[in-house]
């Protein structure tokens, strides 16, 4: 197999066969990614695409001092699943005016293995989902989740409060709890 620099030095020179072997390298883990934003595997697609299309076009901007090439394609994907989802207008408007109790009191996954995290996070809507996601799995912090969907603080805690309490539900017949 071609060393990975090779292949990178390929895919600054545009050589589309380095750029498929780049894609197929890190194909399953970028399409597991995307699947915690969208439930259609078109939408997980577009998403995995649309962020590929990106790291092919701005590769030359990676600099591998400032880390390793995985978790930069890593980011250039997200943030591009995290447009798609934006741009799709996806989410429910809900507004909350009253105070939410704090949803900070635990990580719903700490007692799952990571094998089935996937399989519970797609019994959740889109939204919340993407919500969920970025709060407990990828460690955003409330704030900058509603930056990046264009959601006020109180929508974001009301996403992760409904999805504590919908795989509270799927963990108590997962596990008999």
């Amino acid at each position: 197999m071609e060393e990975l620099k090779d292949i990178l030095k390929g895919c600054k020179n545009y050589d589309r066969k380095s750029q498929e072997k780049l894609y197929r390298q890190f194909y399953p883990a970028l399409f597991a990614l995307c699947k915690k934003f969208f439930n259609e595997n078109h939408d997980i697609l577009t998403a995995l695409n649309n962020g590929m299309m990106k790291v092919f076009n701005n590769i030359s901007q990676y600099d591998e001092s400032k880390g390793e090439l995985f978790n930069w394609m890593y980011t250039v994907v997200r943030n591009a699943a995290l447009t798609m989802l934006r741009d799709k207008k996806i989410n429910i408007t809900v507004e909350i005016n009253e105070n939410i109790p704090e949803v900070l009191n635990g990580n719903p996954f700490q007692k799952a293995e990571w094998k089935d995290i996937y399989i519970y996070l797609e019994k959740l809507p889109p939204t919340t989902r993407a919500v969920c996601s970025l709060f407990y799995l990828e460690g955003f912090p409330i704030k900058d989740i509603g930056t990046s969907l264009d959601m006020k603080e109180g929508t974001i805690k009301w996403h992760l409060s409904e999805s504590r309490a919908k795989l509270k539900n799927i963990f108590e017949k997962a596990y008999q709890l």
